[in-house]
């Protein structure tokens, strides 16, 4: 051994260098990372709504019993059914709109799978239909309310 000389490795960069270039990731794990980018901006969208939609946070009070101009049941049976149709079209609208929104998402995440390419159209025809019924419970109702009287 004496008289050898002992090679030294050759020095290597580690991965995490700026000159080096990254290894190419797969197409799974570049699908796999889409979806997580948009949990904190999904997360932001949805404190503010919860934030624009609670208020201020000061409590409600309710009017006297006895008090003048205050309504405690409705008037006739029409108040009834006009209630009745403001509340279902604006249930059916919110409704249609969060499966419209659905059926896009699924759409546009589908990344050419037909099978989640058919969900996101199956969600986008519920969302039509969910529209139409929306349009149509005013005659809807109208047309109940007929037969009651």
């Amino acid at each position: 051994m004496i008289g050898k000389t002992v090679r030294r490795r050759p020095y290597r960069r580690p991965c995490g260098d700026p000159g080096r270039p990254r290894p190419s990731l797969g197409r799974a794990t570049r699908r796999a990372d889409q979806p997580t980018r948009l949990v904190p901006v999904l997360t932001v969208i949805a404190v503010a709504c919860a934030v624009f939609l609670l208020g201020d946070g000061s409590a409600a009070h309710a009017a006297e019993p006895g008090a003048p101009g205050t309504v405690l049941a409705a008037d006739s049976i029409e108040a009834v059914v006009n209630n009745i149709r403001t509340w279902l079209v604006a249930i059916l609208a919110a409704v249609a709109t969060l499966f419209l929104t659905i059926g896009g998402l699924r759409l546009m995440w589908a990344n050419g799978d037909p099978g989640e390419a058919e969900k996101g159209k199956a969600a986008l025809k519920s969302a039509a239909i969910g529209y139409a019924l929306a349009l149509l419970s005013p005659l809807i109702v109208t047309v109940v309310a007929g037969w009651v009287k």
